[in-house]
């Protein structure tokens, strides 16, 4: 069985999808998932749960979001895991389950491995394997708004988010040492649109366009980062963009590698 949290949390038996209705206890099963193993004192669990508007029978109210959180994972016949009280708080002990979230950041040091070695060719299904993993945002969410949590939720989904782009940015650099600038593109197009001020995905992107006979293309992609940069920041592209500009302008060869051989290992 898998606790599934690299989207809105869900837990995955085959094909069986189990969720829990009750956002509260939802937010329970999150916390106590992203320290797996580890006690979580009711403080932390209340802040997560209410931040600083506590009501005033708090504790009494997590002792029931606790007894259903239990009552769910009983119901799950193949769940090996259980909610243990131990002071100060609680403690989940994920016995033989998984955890996406877990599972994740070992393929991207996989494919990081792969990658430092220089098999591109081992790296790309680690890191294709580690984004699968993803259905939205971690733990359903976003991020900032009234919406959002305490300090253990937040700082775990941003950690997951800048280890997800890292592991975008990585692949893409395989595609394109692979010679797969033409089925970067599109890719690369989409991940500037949801992160408009990454510059290694402008560079990268440039780098795909230009390997496509679309150098004209290239240069509007730089003239777009040059912009948004200085609309939002008052900067202009870093060092890197700045050196691919010139190249590309210059029509240097250089820029378009032929692909190695797979190693086939």
């Amino acid at each position: 069985m898998r606790y599934e949290i690299l989207g809105p949390p869900r837990i995955t038996d085959g094909k069986t999808h189990s969720t829990i209705n009750a956002r509260k206890v939802e937010i329970v099963l999150s916390v106590l998932l992203i320290r797996a193993g580890h006690v979580v004192s009711l403080e932390q669990l209340m802040q997560e749960v209410w931040g600083e508007d506590l009501p005033r029978r708090a504790t009494a109210g997590l002792h029931v979001y606790i007894s259903q959180l239990r009552k769910f994972l009983k119901a799950s016949s193949t769940a090996s895991s259980r909610v243990e009280t131990r002071a100060p708080g609680y403690v989940l002990h994920k016995g033989d389950d998984e955890i996406d979230a877990e599972l994740f950041p070992r393929l991207v040091g996989t494919g990081r491995a792969f990658l430092r070695q220089k098999q591109h060719d081992m790296a790309v299904p680690c890191l294709e394997k580690a984004l699968a993993l993803w259905r939205g945002p971690a733990l359903g969410h976003s991020g900032g708004g009234p919406a959002a949590n305490g300090p253990i939720i937040d700082g775990f989904s941003t950690w997951l988010a800048e280890c997800r782009l890292e592991c975008q940015e990585m692949l893409a650099e395989c595609q394109l040492h692979l010679g797969h600038h033409r089925e970067a593109v599109g890719m690369l197009y989409a991940l500037i649109a949801e992160n408009p001020m990454r510059e290694a995905f402008y560079r990268q992107l440039m780098l795909a366009l230009y390997r496509s006979e679309r150098r004209a293309d290239a240069l509007k992609v730089y003239q777009s980062v040059r912009q948004t940069l200085n609309d939002e920041m008052g900067l202009e592209p870093g060092r890197p963009l700045q050196a691919l500009q010139r190249a590309i302008l210059a029509g240097d060869k250089s820029l378009l590698v032929t692909p190695p051989v797979a190693s086939g290992r």
